[in-house]
């Protein structure tokens, strides 16, 4: 019965009526008679309606613009080649496109020179110009329209001719190049997409990657190794310079090379992660007094002679080993950023990442300036190799992360998390045993007095070593389970309430399955081995009672992207083909029938930022479920909707265009109602004969919350909103733009 209904009312809509014709055309001639051959010149006058508005044949078209007038002829006989001129338009910037466009209104008169064929017989000659043009209000537009506009001219031998002058304010009416959109977020910054804006956001992501799991553990290591050697401000420059001449360079290759997903790879690589666990494994046996890291003695004099002071080429190696440590964490932010610059200016990724690593390895440069002035404290004799043991026991336990890293991405299972923790609580253990002094290290002499500052010291690395002990038995630890492998059993990493949520591993075409099959949405987490935001969120947000209660009702499915197999690989490609990025973790809630409702990147600490993410009820481009034959719309994908799925439930349709002013300020309202009542359906039916490949980007600029949908046919006018009652039968139309007010009344009467 509703769908009969709606394709009578769709028949209504779609009838063709002059009385939405805004704008009357006529077209002169300054010169009653021509010669074969000659060139006329014909004033095409069109007149539009008070309060509507047309676009010039200039103004940007493109997918989610509006539709420029154009003028061309009918094939006519009689004519050879036009040139068409336009009057001057009033351009200002629109924020409903984000673009500028250019607009006519009240009476208009283009200028059409019009060449004649030499060969046209003599007497009456019809010349037809065929516009097509779009008009507008403030509160509907109508679709574009075509009309055939004709004009008697008399051929005669010796008719006179005629000078063409074209007024000054004319010019040509040449198609304008497709416009870009502006983002949202740019428009009310100003201009965001600037060059300026760009490198402000990248630093932005510098200094935000000090704050990530993988580099702020880095900040003692840098600290301890700076602690007592010359040369500060040199050495400091030379740390920074690793970091920033690594990420730029190594990043701007892989990214051109391969794509922005080189960069979070590399991150995860196994071969990285060994070299990075090499690395601090030889640095920390050497801390703790096992070996002096020396240099060839020729290679260390011509540095030493370039330097004045200070080993510079260990100095680079940290800021390179510091740079490989961190991809982990700062791969995302690199790789996003990169994402959005190549294809853009060529200076731009160069620039992008240079800004970006200078953010990134400034606050390391203050700090390794800090040992100079850290000699100018007093000296207690052996506190600075005390320093040094203790580090080098810290430097083993970092290690064992990246350690862990090589061995989940190989997936080789030998890392456990038992053994992982056991190592932890020996290390740290030692570390406090040997500030209590019973372990005998070099710093600290038999006969030294235990002060005040190292007993604490010590009691607090001890505690925090036998704290870890009930972790290796499946208790969670909180902010480390972001470091260390998740307890057996149990993807989320620990804690018994993880282990009420089951996921699914890397096969998304049976998560929707199972969705379908019961009915469930599905959350999507594009996730990695060795990503240590992703174990937080598995192990400190998903264990949350308001998180775990709302996904137990969900289809779980975990897309790992980081690994050597082919499914990480295809992972990684359906994130950035369709999602437009390559961070990790990213999460993608589904509706039954595959559509995306909403989607949530990166980390949180907020439990009602990720449970109104969770409670999206539908989200932007969200296609209602398939099918009912004869509906007079379809999904994004061309499946034809069905109307059995709103039963029970008020609907309002509304009919509405890209290019469609009115329209673009409805979506707001829409949006809300979806909002607040969760027993009405909002379908967009898209009128704009676009099709799904405009609308797609179009909701990237513009989210509807609610259902969207490809109409067919035409409509004399858009926005045009119809209210169903939950029987199906129509309560009220609204033609035009209707207020919040107007359609908040209607829904109310079709509930009853």
């Amino acid at each position: 019965m509703r769908g009969l209904v709606l394709i009578l009312l769709a028949s209504s809509a779609f009838a063709q009526s002059e009385k939405f014709n805004h704008a009357q055309w006529k077209l002169t001639f300054d010169q009653p008679a021509a010669v074969p051959g000659a060139t006329v010149l014909g004033r095409l006058q069109a007149t539009i309606d008070p309060e509507w508005h047309m676009y010039s044949p200039t103004t940007p078209a493109g997918p989610n613009l509006p539709i420029p007038t154009t003028i061309t002829t009918d094939n006519s006989p009689a004519i050879e080649r036009i040139t068409v001129f336009e009057p001057p338009p009033v351009r200002k910037l629109d924020p409903n496109f984000s673009a500028d466009t250019e607009t006519y209104e009240g009476a208009q008169t283009f200028l059409v020179r019009i060449e004649l064929r030499k060969d046209i017989r003599p007497g009456p000659a019809n010349i037809t110009l065929v516009p097509r043009y779009q008009t507008c209000s403030s509160t509907s537009c109508i679709p574009p329209r075509t009309r055939q506009v004709t004009a008697t001219l008399n051929i005669a031998a010796g008719a006179p001719v005629a000078a063409i002058n074209i007024p000054a304010g004319y010019i040509e009416a040449k198609p304008a190049a497709a416009a870009k959109p502006v983002a949202a977020s740019a428009a009310a910054s100003g201009n965001a997409d600037s060059l300026a804006g760009f490198l402000a956001i990248a630093f932005g992501f510098g200094l935000a990657a000090i704050f990530t799991p993988c580099v702020f553990p880095m900040i003692p290591i840098t600290m301890s190794y700076f602690i007592g050697q010359r040369g500060g401000v040199r050495l400091a420059i030379t740390f920074c310079v690793g970091i920033i001449g690594f990420f730029s360079a190594l990043g701007l290759i892989l990214t051109l090379a391969l794509g922005p997903a080189a960069v979070v790879q590399l991150g995860s690589n196994a071969w990285v992660n060994g070299f990075i666990s090499a690395i601090f494994f030889v640095f920390g046996l050497s801390l703790l007094g096992a070996f002096e890291i020396t240099i060839p003695s020729n290679v260390l004099t011509k540095l030493n002679a370039a330097s004045g002071t200070g080993n510079m080429f260990a100095t680079l190696l940290m800021g390179l080993t510091f740079a490989l440590a961190s991809f982990a964490c700062v791969g995302p932010f690199m790789g996003t950023l990169l994402a959005a610059s190549v294809g853009a200016e060529k200076l731009r990724p160069v620039l992008g990442m240079l800004v970006f690593a200078t953010g990134l390895a400034l606050p390391f440069f203050l700090l390794a300036l800090f040992p100079k002035y850290l000699k100018n404290l007093p000296r207690s004799g052996e506190w600075l190799a005390r320093v040094k043991v203790v580090m080098g026991f810290l430097v083993l336990a970092a290690m064992l992360k990246y350690l862990y890293s090589l061995d989940a991405v190989l997936q080789t299972g030998f890392l456990t998390r038992e053994r992982f923790l056991a190592a932890w609580v020996v290390l740290f253990a030692m570390a406090g045993f040997y500030l209590l002094g019973f372990v005998r290290l070099p710093g600290i002499s038999r006969d030294a007095e235990l002060g005040v500052t190292r007993l604490l010291l010590g009691s607090v690395l001890v505690i925090f070593g036998l704290s870890l002990v009930p972790g290796m038995f499946g208790a969670k630890l909180g902010e480390i389970e972001a470091y260390i492998p998740p307890a057996s059993g149990s993807s989320l990493g620990g804690g018994s309430n993880s282990a009420d949520l089951a996921w699914i591993e890397n096969d998304l075409p049976a998560a929707f399955a199972k969705a379908k099959a019961e009915g469930k949405m599905v959350l999507v987490n594009f996730t990695g081995y060795a990503c240590t935001n992703c174990h937080w969120m598995k192990a400190n947000m998903f264990t949350k009672p308001e998180i775990g209660g709302v996904m137990k009702n969900m289809v779980l499915v975990d897309l790992y992207t980081d690994g050597t197999d082919a499914a990480s690989e295809a992972n990684q490609k359906l994130e950035e083909g369709t999602f437009k990025t390559i961070a990790i973790p990213f999460y993608v809630l589904y509706d039954p029938n595959q559509n995306v409702l909403a989607t949530f990147p990166g980390l949180t600490r907020k439990p009602e930022e990720y449970l109104a993410f969770l409670s999206t009820r539908p989200a932007a481009g969200a296609p209602a479920a398939p099918s009912l034959a004869g509906a007079p719309f379809k999904s994004l994908d061309g499946t034809v909707l069905s109307t059995a799925a709103w039963k029970g439930k008020v609907v309002v349709l509304n009919y509405w265009a890209t290019w469609c002013v009115p329209c673009r300020s409805e979506i707001p309202e829409f949006n809300k109602i979806h909002d607040d009542l969760r027993d009405v359906e909002i379908v967009g039916v898209e009128m704009g004969e676009e099709g799904p490949d405009a609308v797609k980007p179009f909701l990237a600029q513009n989210p509807m919350k609610y259902t969207v949908a490809i109409g067919t046919g035409n409509m004399d006018q858009l926005p045009v909103t119809l209210v169903l009652d939950k029987s199906g039968n129509m309560v009220q139309r609204f033609d035009g733009l209707a207020t919040p007010a107007e359609i908040r009344a209607a829904i109310a009467k079709a509930q009853g």
